[in-house]
């Protein structure tokens, strides 16, 4: 389990702490800065920065690809529910777990941002092209494989494994969560706790991951391409 969040999510925690550091001891404060996600690497070259823009979501799904495969030499992998065999249930249940999360989820990040707790957080910043939301759409896929199977399939497995309790594993799992957001600040890092609580009473009483990799992309969804289509016309953000 070490292994599997030393190449992924736990290293991601690591360099976001390193992120808040560096954030902090800056003279700006904290809702003063910005803090960019999906950033174009080369905008100048478009066929250069869709290579990259691939790569980035590409890579990331390995972890969580190496995780399946651990659960299958262990046989759990068809136990955390990472199937087709209900897609009307996941898409019912993903979409009411993303307004569970998603509404209040907003209005705490402008308050955390006012209150000084949390930067700017501008999520969807790629040059203007033709792919650009095809790959907006691609990172919100990955984040939500590789988030809820890690966290949830995987992570909570190995806890329940080394008999940990639910609640225990659930908890030290949000804190991972929300250290690896820790990034765009203080808000970020409660908020994504309390989305992992959530998700985790949701995993244990749905039995499925399914549904929760189906939120999260919502979620993504929502954030980068409404961000990308929104933030030009108005100042919110």
């Amino acid at each position: 389990m070490l292994l599997v969040l030393g190449v992924s999510l736990g290293q991601s925690a690591v360099y976001s702490l390193l992120s808040i550091i560096e954030k902090l001891t800056r003279d700006v404060p904290l809702n003063q800065q910005t803090t960019s996600m999906n950033n174009s690497v080369t905008p100048d070259r478009s066929w250069l920065d869709l290579a990259y823009q691939l790569a980035g979501i590409a890579f990331p799904l390995v972890p969580m690809l190496l995780s399946l495969y651990l659960l299958r030499l262990t046989g759990d992998r068809a136990g955390i529910g990472f199937d087709l065999r209900r897609p009307g249930f996941d898409l019912g249940r993903g979409f009411l777990a993303a307004a569970v999360i998603g509404i209040p989820g907003l209005a705490f990040y402008f308050a955390a941002r006012e209150l000084g707790f949390n930067t700017n957080v501008a999520p969807a910043n790629l040059a203007a092209n033709w792919w650009t939301i095809p790959v907006l759409v691609g990172y919100s896929l990955m984040n939500g494989l590789l988030e809820e199977v890690v966290m949830l399939g995987f992570v909570l497995k190995r806890f329940e494994q080394m008999r940990m309790g639910p609640w225990v594993a659930i908890a030290v799992s949000a804190v991972i969560r929300g250290a690896y957001h820790l990034y765009q600040g203080f808000g970020g890092f409660v908020g994504n706790i309390v989305m992992g609580l959530v998700f985790g009473w949701m995993y244990r009483r749905w039995g499925r991951v399914m549904p929760l990799v189906v939120a999260h992309v919502i979620l993504d969804l929502v954030s980068f391409i409404g961000y990308a289509l929104v933030a030009p016309y108005t100042d919110w953000f």
